[in-house]
């Protein structure tokens, strides 16, 4: 209630905004607020298949789970496979990308469109049926690549078979797949640039490269930090890829955290562990974030999506 200029009380009416965004905000907290919360409570028990049998199974273990995850082998190596895998790969595609761009941006190129499209087709397209392609591309008797490299004089390679170069087929195929993402941010960045700034370059002298080194890369700074932190993020979750080319083998050298994850989750029914991995990999990609953002705004200008 509240009171008019005569004292006199009326009802607070309600903002309409509420009732607009009030559907968003019930799916958002039904959806991901309840999840989230259940997870972190399920991370602090002992949730397996007994528990789903009797609740009686059930325990409160506190933070056993991440005790038990710092003290696991597995754990650090399905890091260790991912961090490689960021390392590696993010800075690949985020490079081709940015190289499809600035070609698919120059004047002289002709049918862009098209090539666009060609680029970002496997973007869009299911990875059940791209594992199934490479997988016969990396096959290590018939494979195409094989098959290229026997007329260049070199042996078979058990791409998927063998731990030192499981990890170089995934990331290759990855960065295939999703370099297109990236490149179709990068020409909108491209395109925001105004032309008279490479022209004003220009007259005082500034060659192609010059104008790239100091035009292009500083005005796409901004694009540069989302689509660097898009791909952490989308890397570090890394899973399809694995779980349809190798199951995380050979010898774990393809197994990733969330591989890990889902693993203990929903083959080996250890619910609880599975919540700690999830939650220390959130940590893990929340941190990265904050601190790649913080970084570009040390460097001075704002981030813009």
């Amino acid at each position: 209630m509240r009171t008019d200029g005569d004292g006199a009380a009326t009802p607070r009416r309600l903002n309409p905004a509420w009732a607009f965004v009030a559907p968003a905000l019930a799916l958002i907290a039904v959806f991901f607020v309840v999840p989230v919360l259940a997870s972190v409570l399920l991370s602090l028990t002992d949730f397996d298949i007994y528990a789903v049998a009797s609740r009686a199974n059930l325990r409160v273990v506190g933070l056993e789970n991440y005790r038990r995850l710092v003290g696991d082998p597995l754990f650090w190596v399905a890091l260790r496979n991912t961090c490689v895998f960021v390392v590696v790969a993010g800075p690949l595609s985020i490079g081709l990308s940015l190289f499809a761009a600035v070609l698919l941006s120059a004047r002289a190129v002709r049918l862009k469109a098209v090539f666009r499209t060609i680029f970002f087709l496997p973007v869009v397209t299911t990875l059940v049926a791209i594992a199934v392609v490479w997988r016969y591309i990396y096959h290590p008797r018939f494979g195409l690549l094989n098959h290229a490299l026997g007329a260049l004089g070199v042996a078979p390679i058990d791409w998927l078979g063998d731990p030192r170069f499981a990890m170089p087929a995934i990331i290759l195929m990855a960065v295939w797949k999703n370099f297109g993402f990236n490149m179709v941010i990068f020409i909108a960045g491209l395109q925001s640039i105004p032309e008279r700034v490479y022209e004003a370059a220009s007259v005082d002298g500034a060659g192609a490269a010059a104008q790239f080194r100091w035009v292009t890369l500083p005005l796409l700074a901004p694009t540069f930090v989302f689509v660097l932190v898009i791909t952490m993020i989308g890397y570090f979750q890394l899973f399809a890829e694995p779980y349809v080319m190798t199951q995380g083998g050979p010898a774990h050298a393809t197994l990733s955290i969330v591989l890990l994850m889902y693993l203990q989750g929903f083959r080996w029914w250890t619910m609880g562990y599975a919540a700690a991995l999830a939650f220390v990999l959130f940590a893990i990609i929340l941190v990265l974030t904050l601190v790649t953002l913080r970084l570009r705004a040390r460097g001075g200008g704002e981030v813009a999506t």
